[in-house]
């Protein structure tokens, strides 16, 4: 089988060693993804604002590994504060609605830069 490595280009892939998504065959595996662009926090202070734009990020990257929300079987959300897991559900579900991954969603102490609040994985199979 064949791999195919996804970048975004954020400076973290090379200093970490690691791609926006792998895809080996038909399954894609997409990495932790935050509300990054550039040296931007999108959405500061607003878990629903990030969840929004990372799951746009991840749309992005499925699609450039040939596949699409549709394809997805798992997501994992790791977020800052659970308090807030209703407004980070909504978004989710906005994208996800009729497509119902697997999911889980964890409280962790801190992510990688302050004012992050959610951090989203994606795992998907492309149908043969």
């Amino acid at each position: 089988m064949t791999r195919q490595n996804i970048a975004s280009g954020a400076i973290w892939e090379d200093v970490v060693g690691y791609s926006r998504a792998v895809r080996v065959g038909n399954v894609v595996e997409v990495a932790g993804t935050t509300a990054v662009a550039g040296d931007l926090i999108i959405g500061l202070d607003d878990p629903y604002e990030q969840t929004k734009f990372i799951l746009s990020k991840i749309e992005k990257a499925l699609q450039e590994a040939g596949a699409s929300l549709a394809d997805v079987v798992r997501t994992r959300m790791f977020v800052v504060d659970i308090s807030s897991w209703e407004e980070i559900g909504r978004a989710h579900g906005e994208f996800f609605k009729n497509i119902k991954p697997v999911t889980s969603m964890l409280e962790v102490k801190a992510l990688i830069q302050p004012g992050l609040l959610v951090e989203i994985e994606a795992t998907a199979i492309i149908p043969d």
